[in-house]
């Protein structure tokens, strides 16, 4: 186990805690070993709905904007039955601030309320260790938020993960999907053949295209993009288990968009688009779409039973709900017959009072909110 001892003790009095009642026990650990490991990749991808963020692969691609990672398993009988992966980094200054990205997750067939249960009380004590800890709950992790509410845990507006985004159910047939498209995509599914435009799946070799598109779409809108390594590095990790897929949007043979998606649990995820702005064809032949209208098929094909925009803000959600529409930025993602989808609420505890007074003082300014949101860049993006 590789923690503090404060944490060492408090771990070990928990894991013998459940031992004495259930033949269970909790381990804190950033090196877990390899058989672990793998047990905990095989419950992260079988968890439905789950995210490439808790396994062990997303630990070495947060290693490059230098986070490590501290695995709380939850074990039954020699079995693990649940588990979170806490991805932390030192700040100076201030000590170690983690955040757990859709997590704590469990096995189908463990006793839930006691695995839950070992698994707040772990992550309570974790939260102990750092200046700083921020958890956004897994699909159906209402009732861990409820319990780490009740623990201490307050609600987050940090945003370490999106809590709100916009999925299309992949179980359909492919004309029903078409048929919820809106009526000028529906009509371009039926041109972009005959005009040039090839979606493919692409290869470890195409990253450098993928970089430099998903460069001019960061310098389009604003923000700093992932470098090539990064990129690299994300495709090499997730690519023996199936967890990534990149597509590559073509006009007559020439890349002009490119599309970096997720898999886990079930879900084809959007993380990373790039698009050449420069070519007029690609914004004249709706490529952008095309990529969408590719990945839905590709997830479809794969088995996957949806596909993720990755997410949506919350405003765009609110008006959806109402009205049915989405305007701005999100705009987009409303054309392909998706719907919201909301994750639990988002829950922090900050052990330190001068440094929660000072985050909440920059939430309640329009300069703090905007400092905030280069942090949270940060936070999901991959520079140090």
């Amino acid at each position: 186990m590789v923690c503090s001892e404060a944490l060492t003790n408090t771990i070990g009095d928990l894991a013998l805690r459940s031992r004495r009642t259930a033949r269970s026990s909790v381990t804190i650990s950033a090196a877990p070993g390899a058989a672990a490991l793998a047990e905990w990749d095989h419950l992260v991808a079988e968890s439905v709905n789950s995210d490439v963020a808790q396994l062990s692969a997303w630990a070495v691609v947060r290693g490059r904007a230098g986070y490590r990672p501290l695995y709380v398993f939850a074990w039954s009988d020699g079995r693990l039955v649940g588990g979170a992966m806490v991805l932390r980094r030192r700040v100076r200054g201030l000590g170690w601030i983690g955040y757990l990205p859709y997590g704590p997750l469990f096995h189908a067939t463990a006793e839930m309320s006691d695995c839950r249960e070992r698994l707040v009380e772990s992550l309570v004590a974790v939260a102990g260790e750092h200046a700083a800890l921020f958890v956004q709950p897994p699909d159906d992790g209402a009732p861990i938020t409820d319990a780490l509410l009740a623990n201490g845990f307050r609600r987050s507006r940090a945003g370490i993960a999106p809590a709100v985004t916009m999925r299309v159910d992949l179980h359909q047939s492919e004309e029903t999907l078409r048929g919820n498209l809106n009526r000028r995509l529906r009509t371009w599914t039926r041109q972009w053949p005959q005009r040039g435009v090839k979606v493919r799946v692409g290869t470890v070799a195409d990253i450098p295209t993928l970089a430099t598109l998903a460069e001019a779409t960061a310098d389009y809108q604003g923000f700093t993009p992932f470098p090539s390594d990064y990129l690299e590095t994300l495709y090499r990790e997730l690519a023996p288990g199936g967890h990534v897929v990149l597509l590559i949007g073509e006009i007559d043979g020439v890349p002009v968009a490119a599309e970096l998606l997720t898999v886990s649990g079930g879900v084809v995820k959007s993380r990373i688009t790039g698009m050449d702005r420069t070519n007029p064809e690609a914004g004249k032949l709706n490529v952008a779409s095309a990529m969408i209208w590719e990945a839905m098929l590709w997830g479809r094909d794969n088995r996957c039973h949806a596909f993720d925009f990755g997410g949506l803000r919350a405003e765009s959600a609110q008006a959806f709900a109402a009205q049915g529409t989405v305007s701005g930025p999100d705009q987009f993602k409303a054309k392909f017959g998706g719907q919201v989808w909301t994750y639990p609420l988002a829950v922090e505890l900050i052990r330190s009072r001068p440094l929660r007074a000072g985050y909440d003082l920059l939430h309640n300014s329009t300069q703090g909110e905007r400092l905030l949101s280069v942090a949270r860049r940060l936070l999901r993006g991959a520079r140090k």
